[in-house]
């Protein structure tokens, strides 16, 4: 019977076929042990001499690290494996023998890593953020779908910014000057005013010369927009969303949050509501952990961010930034125009900013005057503008990094772990 790793459990006691690779092996006298992968798991194969004969065990010990193979043998019930079975080989067929495969098991450097992320992938490790990252995305379009969501498509390729030139990448769309988006929030403004409710996936491109572990240069967002909801509404959609995607990884990703070594109690523990904390409360709260250098006008950097949630065993807001430190669009305050209705939510254990969220302008005027002042051409936004000239409307959206999320949910350090291929200020290879 032909079956893969993950549904391996449905043939106990019954003889199976798959095509594997050989992940790792060691033998002792007359049996040999595989580590064996298949891109759906992981599994044991035992391979007795006694039960197959010289020719198929010196095969099973002869074999090297990657190699690929079809495997046939019966599968037995082992409560020690993480996968919770074990093979008991009887033939081996080798599909193609590798060679000199450079990622051992012993240590290596990160750079190294890096270079041979195209076979880095193939680790235990690694398999197991990716169908976590896998799963946020699962859970994303299914928490969404359910709560009467749009999924609209923004484009890459864009003639402004949003928040202005400064961090983008710069090309040209035939005689016009053209850049990769940061973000497809403008757009997804306007699907809201026509759908609804919508929300976008896909990548996005910031050109900045940063090295922080919770930095790309290319990363995934999903970013919704909502009409006829205001602030408060926006963080509580926010909450419900991130609540969700965690529960889902927590129930849908057992094992692989097992073999990262993650302490899935403090994942537990992520269900809304979340805390808030205004702006103005964190700098005191600052000043009174020590933090002297920061004064109110400033934004926050890692170290902040981090002294705020480690007070925290839940994501938390801080609301009500100051006007002058965020982007033209953001809706000020009704009782202090010095502030806009924003919020960014901090991921506990020093994983820091996951959220950016805010209610938008809706009245063209004020609009108008935050392009001018910010000095950004009313041509190039008349759209966007045009949006509060024909039927405009309150209406708020926010924007999660997918990269930083799984890195909190997965526990791994670096946020180049989370993403197949990752971009950086010193790497376009592979």
């Amino acid at each position: 019977m032909i079956t893969t790793i993950s549904t391996i459990g449905k043939n106990v006691n019954e003889t199976v076929r798959f095509g594997a690779w050989l992940a790792n092996k060691r033998s002792s006298g007359k049996i040999a042990f595989l580590q064996l992968r298949d891109g759906t798991g992981f599994i044991q194969g035992v391979v007795v001499k006694e039960e197959v004969g010289d020719e198929i065990f010196s095969k099973a010990k002869s074999l090297t690290q990657e190699s690929s193979i079809y495997v046939t043998g019966t599968v037995i019930v082992d409560e020690r494996s993480p996968s919770g079975y074990e093979l008991q080989v009887k033939d081996i067929e080798i599909i193609h023998e590798s060679i000199d495969y450079p990622i051992t098991p012993k240590e290596h450097g990160t750079e190294f890593l890096m270079d041979n992320r195209h076979l880095w992938l193939r680790s235990r490790r690694q398999a197991a953020v990716m169908r976590i990252r896998n799963e946020v995305i699962r859970a994303t379009y299914e928490f969404f779908n359910n709560n009467g969501f749009v999924k609209v498509d923004p484009p890459i390729l864009t003639g402004s910014a949003p928040e202005g030139t400064t961090e983008l990448f710069a090309t040209k769309y035939f005689e016009e000057d053209a850049y990769l988006s940061q973000s497809g929030q403008l757009y997804m403004e306007a699907a809201a005013f026509a759908l609804g409710k919508v929300f976008s996936f896909g990548p996005t491109f910031r050109a900045e010369k940063s090295k922080t572990r919770r930095h790309l240069i290319e990363f995934w967002m999903i970013e919704p927009e909502m009409a006829f909801v205001e602030f408060e509404e926006n963080l509580e959609v926010q909450e419900q969303y991130v609540s969700y995607v965690v529960q889902s990884a927590l129930k849908n990703c057992e094992k692989e949050l097992k073999a990262l070594g993650r302490d899935t109690s403090k994942l537990a523990n992520i269900v809304a509501p979340f805390p808030r904390i205004s702006y103005d409360d964190a700098i005191k709260f600052l000043h009174e952990k020590g933090f002297d250098d920061i004064v109110w006008g400033d934004d926050f950097g890692a170290p902040h961010e981090t002294a705020i949630a480690e007070s925290y065993d839940k994501p938390v807001f801080i609301t009500k930034y100051p006007k002058g430190i965020k982007p033209f669009y953001m809706q000020p305050d009704s009782e202090r125009d010095d502030v806009v209705l924003c919020a960014d939510l901090i991921a506990p254990e020093g994983y820091g900013e996951i959220i950016g969220g805010s209610q938008r302008i809706h009245d063209f005027e004020l609009l108008k005057t935050q392009l001018e002042q910010h000095g950004l051409s009313l041509e190039t936004y008349k759209w966007y503008l045009e949006l509060r000239q024909y039927g405009s409307v309150p209406h708020s959206g926010f924007g999660l990094g997918l990269e930083r999320t799984v890195a909190w949910i997965s526990g791994v350090e670096h946020v180049r772990e989370t993403i197949p291929f990752p971009r950086l200020l010193n790497r376009l290879y592979p």
